[in-house]
């Protein structure tokens, strides 16, 4: 299965400065392995933020990717929790793929529910406040949550990630609008910008998806949008890198706010102009 690691966003570990716990849940005949960082100064009713990472990835790889947020958050009231997929994989909603989660039906969505209790019941975090932001692979399962287990959730980020198409799509939705937000780039070969086939390589076609556009559609109209969303530009902080972000927003006073940052250029990894896990931070924070 050596093709899968194609799209993994693969880098070494490194120093952790944070100190990491690693534990387990069981869920049906498997024990799912996390890890996780505790607040600094834990209180009762702290928020929980999942960070998932892509097909071939695990948690610890997230970890390293995800330093500033570390950073960031440290004198905040929350636990970060990378959770590992099974076999390096997620079953989300793509039908067509072949990896070991889906092959066996690996019930992901009650993995992050008993992660969930776990963290209730033993640190007394808040039920209200969870949130959870991947990337790629981890990008369709936040989308697998968001249709499947919206109530579990405040709020979703995705990352190079486009909902599947409907040839394609095994997973259940629920119909219930959910606060998310999207980041994807133009010129993603994996993850294509305009909708079609996820193909990893010759032998690996993951199926169709939906255009960015018709993604980001797709959770406006189910939060009740109708027209245009607003336009902005955010600052070009690396001119030199040839990509810029375009942020397009629908908000509306007691409705779900369903934000894309089309990064213009973008390909299937993360743009030099934002932290993608510092924008997904900024956009749960609005909603805690």
């Amino acid at each position: 299965m050596k093709y899968y690691l194609l799209i993994a966003l693969c880098i070494g570990y490194g120093s952790l400065t944070a100190q990491v716990n690693d534990d387990s849940v069981k869920v049906g005949a498997h024990f799912r392995t996390f890890h996780f960082i505790e607040p600094k100064e834990m209180k009762k009713g702290a928020a929980v933020v999942f960070v998932v990472h892509g097909s071939g990835g695990d948690g610890y790889g997230m970890m390293e990717r995800s330093k500033k947020l570390q950073e960031k958050i440290k004198g905040e009231n929350v636990f970060l929790v990378f959770p590992d997929g099974y076999k390096r994989f997620w079953n989300e909603c793509r039908k067509a793929s072949p990896a070991p989660a889906n092959i066996e039906n690996i019930d992901d969505v009650g993995f992050f529910s008993e992660m969930i209790n776990y963290f209730v019941k033993k640190f007394s975090a808040n039920r209200q406040q969870i949130f959870v932001v991947g990337t790629s692979g981890g990008g369709h399962m936040v989308y697998k949550l968001a249709m499947e287990s919206p109530e579990n959730f405040k709020a979703f980020t995705a990352i190079v990630a486009n909902v599947p198409d409907t040839d394609n799509l095994d997973c259940a939705p629920k119909n219930i609008a959910v606060s998310i937000m999207i980041i994807n780039g133009t010129k993603d070969a994996i993850n294509p910008y305009n909708g079609g086939p996820v193909i990893l390589s010759d032998k690996v076609n993951m199926g169709n998806v939906l255009s960015t556009d018709r993604t980001f559609s797709y959770w406006a109209k189910l939060a009740g949008y109708n027209g245009n969303p607003t336009e902005a530009k955010l600052p070009d902080t690396d001119p030199s890198d040839g990509k810029t972000i375009e942020k397009y927003v629908y908000s509306e006073k007691g409705k779900p706010e369903v934000i894309l940052l089309k990064v213009i250029n973008g390909v299937h990894g993360y743009p030099n102009d934002i932290d993608v896990h510092l924008e997904a931070w900024e956009f749960f924070k609005r909603h805690m």
